[in-house]
Formats: structure tokens, sequence, C-alpha cells
């Protein structure tokens, strides 16, 4: 345990939000030159909470609406009819708590990114929020900039399209699918991007199908 430089103790706390029941880190070690330093520290595993995944959509603590959209995004992986039905629940649970409008942005963004759907069921959750926002006499901000980003990027795959160029279309293909990744994964890391510049079509394609569903980067790339 650490001292805040005000006198205040300061402690680590681990929350493990894989998809493994069996791995519960609970202590960094490291031995350098004859001299060891053992960190040990408490852990929540997310999955515990997957029995009570009812009891905490009802709950108004935002942390266990998000920890409701990690145990959804992880049952519905491979099931993008199961996740648009949960995205829309959690969508409409969290319009209905009454928070304040950063915070109903803030979290939405984090459900957004955590339950992502293919095109045409995104557009009918959109709808709901759309919905929702008329009903309360209140447009977020977030619902804006979503509008806009998508408008966008059909524009310019429109304009992709019309190149009839194969250089032109991996050039789409690929400006696309690090966007995707970006999206789903963060900052990409230099391996990526050489893959990605080096990707052929096909590969591109192969890729952009596993982005919804892969857990980590590996998964996207793996078999290719």
């Amino acid at each position: 345990m650490k001292q805040h430089p005000r006198g205040q103790a300061v402690a680590s706390f681990a929350v493990l939000a894989d998809d493994s029941l069996g791995w519960r880190p609970s202590q960094y070690r490291i031995d350098v030159l004859g001299c060891e330093h053992v960190f040990r520290f408490p852990t929540a595993k997310l999955l515990d909470f997957e029995p009570d995944l009812a009891a905490l959509k009802r709950q108004s603590n935002p942390f266990a609406l998000v920890t409701a959209a990690h145990l959804s995004a992880l049952r519905t992986r491979r099931h993008m009819g199961r996740r648009f039905a949960a995205k829309r629940e959690l969508v409409r649970l969290l319009y209905e708590q009454g928070w304040e409008r950063q915070r109903v942005i803030d979290l939405f963004a984090i459900i957004d990114w955590m339950l992502a759907l293919p095109k045409e069921l995104e557009h009918k959750v959109w709808q709901d929020i759309d919905e929702i926002e008329r009903k309360a006499q209140m447009k977020y901000v977030t619902s804006v900039e979503r509008l806009a980003v998508e408008r966008g990027r059909e524009k310019w795959m429109a304009e992709g399209e019309t190149k009839g160029k194969l250089e032109g279309k991996l050039e789409g293909k690929l400006e696309t699918l690090t966007r995707l990744l970006t999206r789903r994964f963060g900052p990409l890391p230099e391996w990526v991007a050489h893959r990605l510049s080096a990707g052929t079509g096909e590969q591109l394609d192969a890729w952009s199908d596993r982005v919804l569903d892969a857990a980590n980067l590996a998964e996207v790339f793996g078999g290719h």
C-alpha cells in the first residue's frame, strides 16, 4: 500500500473482464538480481455477476449498467439478434434513469461500443433512441453526432464504389476495416498496421467479417 502525498493511503483493485472462469490472478511478482517484489491485490470477476444480470439491470448504479452491458456482450457474441434485443433494453434503461445529459452520453458510448451491431440492426436501435428522445423532448448530442458519422461513412463508401479500380476498392476496404478495428479495440499496434497494409482484398473481407465477434485482435487475424 502506498501513501498519497497528502497522507492518505492508496490501494489497488483489479476488475477482471475476461471470459475465462479459471483465470483469477491476485498478485504480481518480479525478481530482479535476487531482489523479489510481490504485489497482492483484491479482484472482482465480472463473470461472477452473470447469475445476477437481471438484478443489475434494475439498479440505479451506473457501474451495474456497465457490468450488465459487458455480460450481455459476452452472452451474445455470436448471436446478433439476441445482441440487438439486449442493447435495445439497456439503452432504454439508460434513458429511464433520469441522469444528467453528460452521464447518459458517456454511458451510451460504452454500451454502444460493447454491443456493436450490424448496420441494419444498429439502425433499428437508433429508431428507438429517436422515439425515446422525442417523448422526453430532449435531443442528446451523441445521437446527432452518430447520425453525422453514419451519413459521412455512407457517402465515403459510395464514392469509393464509383472509382471502379482495384486499387480504389482495396483502399476503401482498408480504411473501413481500420476504422472498425480502432472503434472496437482502440489504438492499433504496429503489427496490425503491417498486416492490414499487406492484406489482399479477400483477406480484408475475412477480417472485416470477424470484427464484431472477435474478443481481441489476434482472433480477427487468426487463420490468415
